[in-house]
């Protein structure tokens, strides 16, 4: 049996976005714009931070799932691609974290 990836996700979204129509939430976040979705993303950081420090692990799975949901509804207002997240994250595994961290002190 496949699994449900990433990667499905986003082109669920991308499909919704594409059908528009008023039964569409993801329509809906997009047409209040990139803050909007940006906003919706926060939020949902905020919550998965809380489900992590409270120690519950349903909630946080649940929180997770939402958080990603939103974080690629503000890639799609803001049009950008997961291959472009991904492609940023591969030059990364070039380095150790700190050496990568470290690198982009100067450019933020």
């Amino acid at each position: 049996m496949p699994r449900f990836t990433i990667h499905d996700l986003a082109a669920t979204i991308d499909a919704r976005a594409a059908a528009g129509g008023e039964g569409s939430y993801t329509r809906k976040l997009l047409d209040k714009g990139a803050e909007h979705c940006a906003k919706k993303f926060g939020e949902e950081a905020v919550e998965t931070v809380i489900a992590a420090v409270e120690n519950d692990r349903e909630h946080l799975i649940a929180e997770g799932a939402d958080l990603l949901y939103h974080f690629l509804v503000l890639l799609k207002a803001r049009g950008i691609k997961l291959d472009e997240v991904e492609a940023a994250l591969d030059k990364r595994t070039t380095m150790s974290g700190l050496e990568e961290k470290a690198s982009r002190k100067g450019s933020s």
